[in-house]
């Protein structure tokens, strides 16, 4: 049980040093998007995955410990959290010290990390809108098709050009 407590502590740190890592990449990434420099986004986000394929990979192997940990103490390992886990190392302290320790970097750091990318999130839909808003605007001052007629009633293709504003003589 010991050597499994040990490898669970060791992801973790290992996952928590890579968010930490994270976490400057995410508020250089707020800088691009603010400058609006895709070519560095673009760079950020392949970077971004790199951390991102590192956690999946420890993700999994916290699970495995968990399941080993539920087998070797009779729990459903579905049921088991690191709370619980923590509590359950009553007699080892120093375990149950490092545990809490990580668990509480590690909620402190995740979260901080949702609020970078909260923030991202939220200006690069600010982004879009502005680019829809300047397609639309451009779209409006393009010309357009309509059919006009003539003293003898026939019709005539003619090309107007709309420019967005009201034009009372019409």
């Amino acid at each position: 049980m010991a050597s499994l407590i040990e490898e669970l502590i060791q992801t973790l740190e290992e996952e928590t040093e890579i968010y930490h890592e994270l976490i400057p990449v995410s508020e250089e990434k707020t800088r691009v998007v603010i400058k609006n420099d895709l070519e560095a986004l673009s760079k950020i986000t392949d970077k971004e995955q790199k951390y991102v394929d590192r956690i999946a990979t420890l993700e999994k192997k916290r699970s495995e410990v968990i399941i080993n940990i539920g087998t070797v103490l009779n729990r459903n390992p579905g049921s088991l959290t690191l709370k619980k886990i923590i509590s359950l190392l009553d007699k080892q302290p120093k375990e149950q010290s490092r545990l809490e320790t990580l668990h509480d970097d590690l909620h402190h750091t995740v979260h901080r990390l949702m609020d970078i990318n909260q923030q991202n999130k939220r200006l690069i839909e600010a982004s879009l809108e502005m680019i829809d808003f300047n397609i639309n605007v451009i779209k409006s001052t393009q010309t357009i098709q309509t059919n006009n007629y003539d003293r003898g009633a026939s019709t005539k293709d003619a090309v107007m050009i709309q420019t967005g504003t009201f034009d009372a003589r019409q």
